[in-house]
């Protein structure tokens, strides 16, 4: 492995431990916590999150994850492929579940806590399925982390 397959091998590794730490522990501490609090303000933890750094991480790390794994299909050396690929599939999975779950139900919750006449059915709504779906990208998230490290 080359400098710069390292590199990028560290990235993912340390990129996808990142986001595996940011879902779990909103998992464990934040989401029991925001239960306790009212609309506006839950409505404004939603929106906070959105931030640069975030940002960074959120794509940075599928972007390393693949870079990586491309960087080993082209390499002459191969022993750590199908840890790169798993981790490239869960990483990438992990994604998906934010692109196509967790931020659309942020949007929605958006608008929906404006209206204030089904706010709580909203919410209720919005947080169970939040919730589960956080779960899954904390466990395929904290997954990709494991298979990373091992490669």
């Amino acid at each position: 492995m080359n400098g710069i397959s390292e590199a990028a091998l560290v990235a993912a590794t340390v990129g996808n431990g990142l986001l595996a730490g940011a879902f779990f522990a909103f998992s464990l501490g934040v989401a029991p916590g925001l239960r306790r609090v009212d609309d506006l303000s839950y409505r404004a933890i939603n929106r906070s999150i959105v931030n640069g750094l975030f940002i960074l991480v959120f794509l940075g790390a599928p972007i390393a994850t693949v870079a990586v794994t491309a960087l080993h299909l082209v390499a002459a050396r191969r022993e750590s492929l199908a840890w790169l690929v798993a981790g490239l599939v869960l990483c990438l999975f992990s994604f998906a579940v934010t692109v196509l779950v967790n931020v659309p139900l942020n949007n929605r919750l958006g608008t929906a806590l404006i209206g204030g006449a089904q706010v709580r059915k909203a919410r209720d709504h919005f947080e169970m399925r939040w919730n589960r779906w956080n779960h899954v990208r904390t466990a395929t998230s904290t997954a990709a982390l494991i298979v990373l490290a091992i490669a």
